[in-house]
C-alpha cells in the first residue's frame, strides 16, 4: 500500500497569518489531489516539476518537489531525460536552471574506479556504452540516449585527445545538428576556419552542408549533447581524419 502523502507546511508557515489558504494547500492539495489514486505518485512528482518548471519557478519550492520526485523514485536518468523533454517546449534557459537544481538533488557520485568514473562523477549526463560508430573517430568515444522523443538527442563523450573525422550533415531541406556542452573541454572546427574551443555552456549550430569536425582537448575529457535536427532526406557524409599534425597544433 502506498503511504499517503501529508503536508503541514501551510499550517506551519501561514497558518495564523492566511488560514483558508494554509487549509487549501495542506488538505485539499496535498492532502486529497496528491493521494488521488487515478495517477501514481511518481508520475505526479513528474507532472509537478515540469508545471514548475514551465511557469519558470526554480525557488525552494522546485528543489522540494525535486527532492520528493527522487524520494517516490524518479532516477538520475529519467530526470535528465524528462528535463531535457521539457527544455524542448519551456526553453533553454529555464533547462539550464532546472539542471542546477536537478544535479545538487540527484548528486550520486560512487568510488571512482577509473578515469571514466571519475569523470562521470563529474557531469549530470550518462556516459553510455562505446560508441558504434567508432570507425569514424580517432581514439575512443562513448554514446548515451537521453532521449529519442520529438527531437532524438544523444550525450556523446571523448576521452582525452578522441576527436571525429570531417564529415558533413547533408539535407535537401533543413537539417543539420546542434552541439550543447556539458562538460570537459573540447574543439569544433569548420574547414576552412580556425578551431573554436568548446566548454560546459558551448552552444555550437551547425547548418547541413558544412564539413566539420569535433572533439575532446588533449588534456581532457568532453562531452556535448548531440541534437539531430529534421531535415528532408537527410543523412551523414564521413571523410578523411583530422591529422595528427593538424590537431597537435590545438592548445
Amino acid at each position: 500500500m502506498t503511504k499517503k502523502i501529508t503536508q503541514t507546511a501551510g499550517r506551519t508557515q501561514l497558518g495564523d497569518f492566511a488560514p483558508t489558504f494554509a487549509h487549501l494547500n495542506d488538505d485539499v492539495l496535498f492532502g486529497e489531489v496528491w493521494n488521488e489514486s487515478a495517477i501514481d505518485i511518481k508520475t505526479k512528482c513528474i507532472i509537478t516539476v515540469v508545471s514548475l518548471m514551465a511557469s519558470g519557478i526554480t525557488d525552494s519550492s522546485l528543489v522540494y518537489h525535486l527532492q520528493n520526485a527522487k524520494a517516490h523514485g524518479v532516477t538520475k536518468e529519467e530526470i535528465a531525460a524528462i528535463i531535457t523533454h521539457a527544455t524542448m517546449y519551456t526553453g533553454w534557459p529555464k533547462g539550464w536552471a532546472v539542471f542546477r537544481l536537478a544535479k545538487d538533488v540527484w548528486n550520486e557520485s560512487v568510488p571512482a574506479a577509473s578515469e571514466k568514473d571519475r569523470y562521470q562523477n563529474t557531469i549530470f549526463f550518462p556516459i553510455g556504452e562505446q560508441n558504434p560508430y567508432g570507425t569514424y573517430f580517432t581514439g575512443q568515444s562513448y554514446l548515451a540516449e537521453v532521449s529519442k522523443e520529438q527531437v532524438p538527442v544523444f550525450n556523446v563523450t571523448f576521452e582525452p585527445g578522441c576527436r571525429n573525422n570531417w564529415h558533413i550533415h547533408n539535407a535537401k531541406s533543413g537539417g543539420g545538428q546542434m552541439l550543447i556542452c556539458v562538460g570537459g573541454r573540447g574543439w569544433y572546427q569548420e574547414e576552412g576556419k580556425p578551431a573554436m574551443e568548446l566548454l560546459p555552456g558551448s552552444v555550437v549550430n551547425i547548418p547541413a552542408g558544412v564539413k566539420h569536425w569535433h572533439g575532446a582537448a588533449a588534456d581532457s575529457w568532453f562531452s556535448h549533447l548531440a541534437l539531430e535536427i529534421p531535415g528532408e532526406e537527410g543523412s551523414t557524409t564521413w571523410c578523411e581524419k583530422v591529422s595528427d599534425e593538424d590537431y597537435g597544433k590545438l592548445k
